[in-house]
């Protein structure tokens, strides 16, 4: 498949977290975007946020992802489907809370592609993540692309309900891209656009989407926020939580290397910057900003084990990405709240 190096853009989900940063990354390399939201008033902020860039942005309203047709409208005359919108947390009583939308919101925008993308739509980009990667073990592994969490899948069908949370996230995720990669196997015969998905871990950065105050951050922030500013996990929870990151400036720009990168079809990509414990973190920002928690100052990062990690040598081959280091990320982040008014320092 060609390279998609200009044209328009669908960014499903386009208030989110790590959206905005695509949508404004896309604009910036000179595409145009065409963006959903769930309602008028979620369109305003974005609006006001990009209006800089004229008729290259614009919103549609798709107030129910999951609906047959929801992205009929959306996706005609586009060149490349960014799919973003899909839920991220872990308070899902019931598994299918979570599984069904994540899971009937990425086939309903493969099937308006199928049937209304006609030749135009070249590439669909989708937003998945290292949870449908990974799987939960007690000793050090180094998880691929060629890895699946079946082990997700396992629990939640057997315990439901009683699984635990973090489960029904990773099986949400996993078992909606298993079914694009399903679908698209399927049709691809009768289609002009391949697929590519970009599986980050734990997304931090800086915010660009519309919060008001920190208890409103979204989930991977609000982790982060606990940890570095509010001090709120204990000395234990700091050395011993830990997984991948990215920073969600990067996780962007590989939205758009994967748009605008032949090779990237028909790949899932894992797009991780490395490993850390939460101390880590905390360590960077003390030293920035000696007011915020010092933490457990006991930490000895050398001796940090980390049971997952993840081979990102798939990225570094097909789009050689310079991430954002551990206190560039810290940095950049902690300004922005400072901006905010919501840390003094």
């Amino acid at each position: 498949m060609p390279a998609v190096a200009s044209g328009k853009v669908l960014v499903t989900g386009a208030n989110g977290y790590v959206a905005v940063w695509v949508v404004k990354f896309y604009l910036e390399r000179g595409f145009s975007v065409r963006g959903t939201v769930r309602s008028e008033s979620k369109a305003k902020y974005l609006r006001q946020l990009f209006q800089s860039y004229g008729d290259k942005f614009e919103i549609v309203i798709v107030n129910d992802i999951t609906k047959e047709g929801a992205f009929d409208g959306a996706v005609k005359g586009v060149d490349v489907i960014a799919h973003t919108a899909s839920p991220f947390h872990d308070r899902a009583d019931d598994p299918n809370e979570i599984i069904v939308p994540a899971v009937q919101g990425t086939l309903s925008v493969l099937n308006s592609a199928l049937k209304h993308g006609g030749q135009s739509v070249k590439r669909v980009v989708i937003t998945a993540s290292c949870a449908s990667i990974f799987e939960f073990g007690t000793t050090p592994r180094v998880f691929s692309e060629k890895d699946w969490n079946e082990r997700a899948i396992r629990e939640v069908s057997e315990k439901g309900k009683a699984a635990v949370n973090g489960d029904k996230y990773c099986a949400s995720k996993t078992l909606a891209e298993r079914a694009a990669w399903d679908f698209w196997k399927m049709h691809k015969s009768e289609v002009a656009w391949d697929v590519a998905v970009m599986n980050p871990p734990y997304v931090y950065g800086p915010v660009l989407h519309e919060v008001d105050k920190p208890e409103n951050l979204n989930e991977s922030l609000t982790l982060w926020w606990n940890a570095v500013v509010a001090g709120k996990l204990s000395n234990e929870e700091l050395v011993t939580f830990g997984f991948g990151w990215v920073d969600v400036r990067d996780l962007a720009t590989a939205h758009v290397l994967a748009t605008t990168t032949p090779e990237a079809g028909g790949e899932r990509v894992i797009i991780s910057a490395g490993t850390y414990k939460f101390q880590d973190f905390v360590n960077v920002a003390h030293r920035l900003y000696p007011k915020l928690p010092s933490g457990n100052t006991s930490y000895d990062p050398v001796k940090a084990v980390h049971l997952i990690s993840f081979d990102a040598s798939k990225e570094h081959k097909l789009f050689g990405i310079k991430y954002h280091t551990m206190e560039e990320m810290t940095k950049d982040t902690l300004e922005d709240f400072i901006k905010r008014g919501w840390i003094s320092v």
